[in-house]
């Protein structure tokens, strides 16, 4: 039976970006694969430009998300405006007037992922427990602004498939898996 590494993404603010429009990064409203693999990256140490090291760990690893919250309500989004002193223009080149920039936060949300190791993986579920429980870098929320407001790892789980392992721990909520279509836990 596959094993499955359990993590809990708790903090007072988190921010799982997807595509960036000009001035404005949103949130999703659930963390992403590669905000995921970000994260746990830090934890292990690996440059942002190390391309090999970010490669097989993004080979090696599968996850599914479960989006903890009360029935019928959704993680709530904070706006944040910034003023950006010599901002870089799409050609490279600075932008000598300030830019006004809006960014978006969840607060209010808790999220269970379930970590998998997919066949042929080059770093283990071993390796990513390690690497969580005792990070080279400071890992966040999405952003370096996101803390942690407690430790990630949560728990090992034994089971038939992710869907599965997240019903072993307390929680219910929207699952948002790779390969499989979303589904709700909650009665």
């Amino acid at each position: 039976m596959p094993r499955y590494l359990l993590l809990k993404l708790d903090g007072p603010m988190q921010s799982w970006g997807g595509h960036a429009y000009e001035d404005f990064r949103a949130s999703h409203l659930f963390p992403t694969r590669s905000g995921l693999l970000g994260l746990i990256a830090a934890c292990l140490g690996l440059d942002r430009n190390n391309r090999e090291g970010q490669a097989r760990l993004a080979e090696s690893l599968e996850f599914s998300v479960r989006v903890d919250q009360l029935p019928g309500r959704k993680p709530l989004k904070l706006p944040d405006f910034h003023t950006v002193l010599d901002a870089r223009k799409v050609d490279g080149s600075v932008n000598k007037n300030p830019v006004v920039s809006r960014r978006e936060y969840l607060f209010d949300a808790t999220f269970t992922v379930a970590v998998g190791e997919r066949p042929g993986a080059t770093i283990s579920l071993d390796t990513v427990e390690a690497a969580i429980k005792h990070p080279l870098y400071t890992p966040s929320l999405g952003r370096r602004s996101c803390p942690l407001a407690r430790p990630l790892f949560e728990a090992w789980a034994e089971a038939a498939d992710a869907k599965a392992a997240l019903a072993q721990v307390a929680g219910c909520g929207v699952i948002y898996a790779e390969g499989e279509s979303l589904a709700n836990t909650c009665p």
